[in-house]
């Protein structure tokens, strides 16, 4: 084909239509830009994209979130201390528009930071309605963020109370049948977490959201069931655990609730263990019973050595059960041996119910009470089985009346971090920027010019 001039000035005339429809498509698409945002997280994980449980959070804070980030520009590494926070708050900053970043060099401002009462160098302020809240930057991950957000959320603070004094299992205690690390979490979760000996205190206090009962070992007083059963003529809120052991005096309390708690222990073949009898009774998704405490719930929980909760109906009380368990198990009523079988005559054939919520009106306040038949499940030894420690905190936020905050709990992302050292940043930036290049507009000089030579 003989190249003309006229062909030449077509060509050129084809060149300079794409370059000014390129110009104007790449204009066009920094406007829009400017307007809209379309972000994927192309991660395994997803840890660039926050929870549902995390979002729910955020939705409920409704006012004006306000973050101080004091990080240096520079550290000794070579690292922008204050370009990772802004980038690792940017989900949070884009779910609640009303959030503010603002970032301070202590060594800049040291009047400022001293202020503001750092505990550590590299040190966030997270403030909501008056509140604040401080988290050292190397502990910022979602689960940490959340959290925060969670304690500023609930507001005042809620105290949750168990029964001491008795040989309870405690909220702080550190044996493997206390219940010390649900209690740490729970102050995790913005609670304050407080043991109540009746035989000294005049009564409950008023101000607690929650008095937790965990399987007392000695008889409690006359007058410290009376106390008890004024504070929930009142309109407290309880968390009873009912191991397989006797009331020890509480039997008034079980009487206005109208349990009925028959012997046996639950006997669930689901999970059997390699040695002994299957005392682990398995809650699934399909036997949670439909409650805000097991709305949207699907993780497995166990419960070992459960016993059942059951209920005579009282017209003042609204009973939800929230676990059933042993579809194929029974109640064992006799002695518990490593080849136990069913016995028609005297054992109970499952499903049996194992937990059950209670909520009444009492004045102007919801009344709410849940029971469970073992205090083995939140015990420092099974809590990390399953979803014992999400659906314990379900329990204790929604009869705390923080039913917004009844959720599966937000997990910390599993991906790992890129750890780049800044001699590698440098050899990438270089041959992404320089090099690359470089080898484009070479090639494209040479093909140019092969062409003219051609012509």
């Amino acid at each position: 084909m003989e190249i003309t001039r006229r062909s030449r000035m077509g060509l050129r005339a084809q060149h300079g239509l794409f370059a000014v429809l390129l110009v104007a498509l790449v204009t066009l698409i920094a406007y829009l830009a400017g307007d809209y945002r379309w972000e994927w997280d192309i991660t395994r994980s997803g840890r660039n994209t926050l929870s549902p449980a995390t979002l729910e959070v955020i939705n409920r804070l409704d006012g004006p979130l306000a973050v101080t980030a004091y990080a240096v520009t520079r550290d000794a590494g070579g690292n922008n201390p204050q370009k990772i926070v802004a980038e690792r708050l940017h989900p949070y900053l884009r779910a609640k528009r009303d959030a503010t970043l603002t970032l301070v060099d202590p060594r800049e401002e040291p009047r400022k930071a001293a202020a503001a009462g750092l505990r550590t160098p590299n040190e966030m302020i997270v403030e909501y309605r008056q509140r604040s809240e401080h988290l050292a930057l190397e502990e910022f991950n979602e689960q940490n963020f959340a959290n925060l957000l969670m304690r500023l959320a609930r507001g005042a603070d809620s105290r949750v109370m168990w029964l001491d004094g008795h040989g309870e299992r405690k909220l702080n205690g550190i044996a493997n049948h206390d219940l010390g690390d649900f209690g740490r979490l729970l102050q995790k979760k913005g609670f304050r977490v407080a043991s109540l000996n009746l035989a000294v205190a005049q009564d409950v206090p008023h101000d607690a959201a929650v008095l937790v009962i965990a399987t007392p070992q000695a008889d409690l007083l006359e007058a410290e069931v009376g106390k008890i059963r004024r504070y929930l003529d009142a309109g407290g809120n309880l968390l009873w655990l009912i191991d397989q052991e006797p009331l020890r005096g509480l039997e008034p309390v079980a009487e206005m609730l109208g349990l009925v708690l028959t012997p046996g222990t639950v006997v669930d073949f689901v999970l059997k263990p390699r040695s002994g009898p299957p005392v682990f009774a398995v809650g699934t998704g399909a036997n949670y019973g439909r409650h805000p405490v097991t709305r949207g719930f699907s993780v497995n929980t166990v419960f070992p050595h459960a016993r059942q909760i059951a209920i005579q109906e009282r017209e003042e009380w609204r009973v939800a059960p929230l676990v059933e368990v042993a579809q194929r198990g029974w109640i064992e009523l006799d002695k518990l041996e490593p080849e136990v079988s069913f016995d028609k005559a005297r054992d109970i054939p499952g499903p049996v119910t194992i937990a059950q919520a209670f909520e009444r009106s009492v004045g102007d306040r919801s009344q709410r009470v849940v029971v469970v038949g073992t205090a083995h499940f939140l015990s420092n030894t099974y809590l990390g089985n399953g979803g014992n420690l999400d659906l314990g905190l379900n329990m204790v936020n929604w009869l705390a009346g923080a039913d917004t905050l009844v959720t599966v709990q937000p997990r910390a992302a599993t991906d790992a971090n890129l750890a780049i050292d800044q001699i590698t940043l440098y050899l990438i930036a270089i041959a992404f920027l320089l090099v690359l290049p470089l080898v484009f507009i070479v090639t494209g000089t040479v093909i140019w010019w092969r062409r003219r030579r051609a012509t």
